[in-house]
């Protein structure tokens, strides 16, 4: 068992908009884990800040929970996952539309057969099969 936790979760948590400790109600779902692209998403906002100050803030919060979470790898199992579900996104009378980065974050979680925790489920709620959880 376990949570795939979104980026969105991490940058509330930084911004003040949420507690960590609101993550413990989540406890019955096993361990924690962010993906790959969570990580990435995380560092683009280290080297987007707009100075040097929020610069390095941002990147003792970054850096601290990479190396508190583990993290799940986009390998092979994660990239057939996502190749299905872009595809329903792209399909020609689709209306669905979503951003790449959340598909694979939630192909992440599906190929793990992991919720994913978030606090926008409008990013994740068209995604067939995925369990979403909200804060």
């Amino acid at each position: 068992m376990g949570i795939v936790i979104d980026t969105n979760v991490f940058i509330d948590i930084e911004n003040g908009r949420c507690d960590v400790d609101g993550l413990a109600r989540f406890k019955e779902y096993g361990d924690t884990y962010i993906s790959v692209v969570t990580i990435s998403e995380l560092l683009l906002g280290v080297h987007l800040a707009t100075d040097d100050s929020s610069r390095i803030r941002r990147e003792a919060f970054v850096e601290n929970i990479i190396s508190a979470m583990p993290s799940l790898e986009f390998n092979k199992e994660v990239a057939r996952v996502y190749s299905h579900i872009y595809s329903i996104f792209l399909k020609p009378r689709s209306k669905l539309g979503s951003n790449v980065h959340d598909l694979q974050i939630a192909s992440t979680a599906l190929a793990h057969g992991y919720p994913v925790l978030t606090s926008n489920v409008n990013d994740f709620k068209k995604i067939p099969g995925l369990t979403v959880l909200s804060l």
